[in-house]
């Protein structure tokens, strides 16, 4: 009984990775589609995976003191926040909104690229410490999965529609969405 529900919990925690990675992935294709080098990739990339470590790391953190502070009323404000944010991601991809323009290339514009596609990870952070998830395996699998995904969408923005960007945010505010009501109920 014990494995199925440790098998449940890095499925899951997974999920919420895929999740939180398709909006590197998104912006990653549009700014694949202006072009981008490979060691840009590298670049925005490896920021995006530091990001999606350090931001879920302080939401984490800051959801074991709310935890503290809430007690049993912990797990629904975890699964409010989801439902927040997920459909906060769905309506911002129907919306069509876009990252203001910037140079992917300089300093400046890496870290508010990696920063506009990490914040969310904050958010589901907080979620996640309030119930106590492994926080260093959760973490560094948000980072690689993050990264990951970013080096996909921006070596495939050259190769695929721009639309896809917006169905993939899209998709990630769904699943964040289902497992806020799956905390709710």
């Amino acid at each position: 009984m014990e494995w199925s529900a440790a098998a449940g919990h890095l499925i899951t925690i997974g999920i919420m990775a895929v999740a939180l990675g398709m909006d590197a992935f998104s912006l990653g294709i549009g700014i694949g589609l202006k072009g981008v080098r490979k060691l840009d990739v590298l670049k925005l990339s490896a920021l995006i995976a530091l990001f999606h470590v350090l931001m879920p790391l302080g939401g984490m953190l800051t959801g074991h003191y709310v935890s503290g502070l809430l007690g049993g009323v912990a797990t629904s404000a975890a699964g409010a926040l989801l439902l927040l944010l997920g459909g906060h991601m769905v309506y911002s991809a129907l919306r069509g909104e876009a990252v203001s323009s910037f140079s992917h290339r300089t300093f400046w514009g890496m870290l508010v690229f990696a920063l506009s596609v990490s914040i969310d990870a904050f958010s589901v952070g907080v979620s996640l410490g309030m119930f106590s998830a492994h926080m260093m395996f959760t973490v560094l699998l948000f980072g690689f999965v993050g990264g990951a995904m970013s080096v996909l969408g921006l070596l495939l923005g050259t190769r695929v529609s721009q639309s896809l960007g917006g169905y993939g945010e899209a998709f990630g505010g769904v699943i964040l969405f289902a497992f806020g009501l799956l905390f709710l109920i």
